[in-house]
């Protein structure tokens, strides 16, 4: 923990006999619904680590995001986070918000989206742009206010109203600083970029065009950045991963460089794609699509009987894909050919239509189960739990919500990637090449120490204690509740529990995977490191990377690590966000339904109880009327004083849906006996 140490200055007439000391440190601050909030303090090189607790009354008007100097008034102790008080402000982060309009008769306000935002925002008339009662509005933060005084600002754009659908979208981009539209600079540089590749760009790449090469994703994906092929050798297996090489199209330094810089990745929101590179190149020339010659960065890797990568190279190479393939069709070829003695009438129209790809999807099944059992074998964490499925409707309302399955053809293209990957990044280290790695830490000591008393609820064993566990010990847990209903549940609990993956130019090793070595390769269409590793990968094939090359990676590369690890997560909470918004509004149309859930989360103000759809909601302890329940944070469980009755992670309940507030951002549930539960249930047809 980094200190300042200050002394207090001596007040008039008081005899200081001893210097007093106070400890201030640099922090970053969150706030909560509740009112109070946590600084995560930070280190020397400005990264946020620990969180200290900050009362209501001591947060000096602090908002979400600040950057504040905070006085430690209380150590640390076992479980229990340090707390302290807001002692200044140092810099604002909070410059423009999202909130929802209320007009009177003289004047608006604005209640901000950030549920740790306690104040309205106070919006004079001549400053609300017409906006009316709930519409969604952006607005420009002019006056902080006090804790006498609410903040003022100004109404700069209004984004429709809260109960249309269509307004959460563009209500998320805008609180997240998305956008979908590119720059006329980066316009003007991409249409002079050609449709189609030239014959002079063929030249001095190895031609790959003969070979069957398929790509693999999702039915409606367009930006297809990976292919792979897959032949029997006399030792074992060659497979082939050709990657789009957008790094010939987007020069270093260029418009468009900067702009895929600025944004980092591209943003999935449920039916829309903000991509990374205007779609001139994510759905044309970069994307490899069927049947047109294409620019790429292949490696192609031997692999023994046994699953090993025994050897493998990295060229500039020229493809033409064979077929576009989608999960389902490819999962469906597995299925159907398991057993070849069944299914034979849809064997055979198959056959009509996939003809002499069928035995590679076989052999990329065969080498894939290889590859996996190997990653198992060294402990790596296969998180294999469905994330939510969300389905709306032309007018963006949800029309379905539910678990997301991985299938076989899902799984081979990941463990391909993965191998990969792993190839490129240690073939790199040992180079001694400046490099941009993707690493994963081992997990916060907090978070282990709360899973392994989570899972002993289910009666399972962690080896391990609070300060380290291998990853092969979660790897056992995760294999030992497949198929268990408790499965699901215990593996996004377990991922929660761990650090989240960044971008470094040092090669740290990464946790989950198991692994020294690992970078992101495969996506440069949709993610930025993997296309600033193919510079560099492409200057070293070609014999540029000399020393002043070397020195320009070496005095560029953290900053980009840090600028798209940011990046990255920014995307990841709009998506979240967006789904978060969805499953509100799906659940306004099921209040006062019935439905049976697994208690996810505990605190001291409620029990969170996740849904099989994926769905989360929560009982307000406030709510519960038949006790006075306390928690035990320790234990993690929930017991009633007088009846002694008690929640814990992992329990079954009924519960009924009492509300769904997109303004408040919350799912209300009240739990319900057995009776109650089949009343509702057979009234709704469940």
């Amino acid at each position: 923990m980094k200190y300042f140490k200050i002394e207090k200055k001596k007040e008039k007439n008081i005899k200081v006999k001893k210097k007093e000391e106070t400890k201030l440190a640099p922090a970053i601050f969150r706030s909560t619904a509740k009112g109070f909030g946590f600084a995560a303090l930070l280190d020397e090189n400005g990264e946020a680590g620990e969180e200290v607790f900050i009362p209501a009354s001591e947060k000096k008007n602090a908002w979400n995001g600040d950057e504040v100097v905070v006085r430690i008034t209380r150590e640390k102790s076992g479980d229990r986070k340090a707390e302290g008080v807001v002692e200044k402000i140092i810099k604002r982060n909070t410059e423009y918000l999202i909130g929802t309009f209320s007009k009177s008769k003289n004047f608006g306000f604005v209640v901000p989206d950030d549920r740790g935002m306690e104040e309205d925002i106070f919006i004079q008339k001549e400053h609300t742009k017409g906006a009316v009662d709930g519409q969604k509005v952006y607005v420009r933060i002019t006056d902080y206010g006090t804790k006498k005084k609410n903040p003022e600002g100004r109404v700069t754009e209004i984004l429709g109203h809260i109960d249309d659908p269509h307004t959460d979208m563009k209500a998320v981009l805008r609180e997240f600083n998305i956008y979908p539209e590119f720059s006329m600079e980066v316009k003007d540089e991409t249409d002079n970029i050609p449709t189609e590749v030239l014959e002079e760009e063929k030249k001095d790449r190895v031609d790959y065009r003969g070979e069957t090469i398929v790509t693999i994703d999702g039915a409606d994906a367009k930006d297809l950045d990976d292919a792979v092929s897959v032949v029997r050798t006399e030792n074992g297996y060659r497979l082939s991963v050709h990657i789009a090489d957008v790094s010939h199209y987007v020069k270093e330094g260029s418009p468009l460089d900067k702009s895929a810089l600025d944004r980092g990745t591209s943003v999935y929101l449920i039916n829309k794609v903000v991509p990374m590179l205007p779609h001139r190149l994510s759905n044309g020339i970069c994307s490899l699509n069927q049947g047109e010659d294409r620019l790429a960065l292949s490696c192609v890797m031997d692999i023994d009987d046994n699953g090993h990568i025994a050897g493998h190279r990295i060229t500039e190479s020229l493809i033409n894909v064979t077929r576009r393939m989608t999960y389902d069709a490819v999962a469906e070829i597995l299925e159907v050919f398991k057993d070849k003695a069944k299914n034979k009438q849809r064997q055979k129209e198959l056959k009509a239509e996939y003809g002499e790809l069928i035995p590679m999807f076989l052999l990329m099944k065969e080498l894939s189960d290889k590859l996996r059992a190997n990653r198992m074998q060294r402990g790596a964490v296969d998180f294999d739990f469905s994330d939510s499925k969300v389905e709306l409707d032309e007018n963006d309302m949800p029309v379905y919500v539910g678990p997301e399955e991985r299938n076989d053809a899902s799984k081979i293209i990941e463990d391909f990637m993965l191998a990969a990957n792993e190839t490129v990044a240690e073939d790199f280290y040992w180079q001694e090449i400046p490099f941009l790695y993707r690493v994963h830490e081992k997990p916060d000591e907090e978070k282990i120490s709360k899973l392994l008393i989570f899972v002993r609820n289910f009666g399972l064993v962690l080896k391990g204690n609070k300060t380290e566990v291998h990853p092969k010990e979660l790897q056992k847990m995760l294999a030992g509740i497949k198929g268990k209903e408790e499965e699901a549940l215990i593996s996004r609990l377990t991922l929660r529990s761990m650090r989240q993956a960044r971008y470094s130019a040092e090669c740290e090793g990464h946790f989950g995977l198991a692994c020294k070595y690992y970078c992101h390769f495969t996506s440069p269409i949709r993610r930025y490191p993997d296309l600033q590793i193919h510079r560099i990968i492409k200057e070293n094939l070609n014999g540029r990377l000399d020393d002043n090359r070397k020195m320009h990676y070496n005095s560029i590369l953290e900053n980009v690590a840090k600028s798209t690890s940011s990046a990255e997560r920014n995307a990841e909470t709009a998506e979240r966000e967006i789904v978060r918004l969805k499953h509100i509004e799906f659940m306004q149309q099921h209040i006062g339904e019935a439905f049976e859930g697994v208690i996810s989360g505990l605190t001291n103000w409620g029990i969170y109880i996740e849904l099989p759809n994926t769905i989360e909601g929560m009982v307000s302890l406030a709510n519960m009327k038949d006790d006075y329940y306390v928690f035990d944070a320790e234990r993690m469980v929930l017991t009633g004083e007088r009846k002694h009755k008690t929640y814990a992670l992992g329990q079954k309940l009924y519960i009924q849906v009492v509300n769904a507030d997109k303004l408040l951002k919350t799912i209300d549930f009240c739990i319900i006996g057995e009776n109650k539960f089949k009343e509702l249930t057979e009234n709704t047809g469940e």
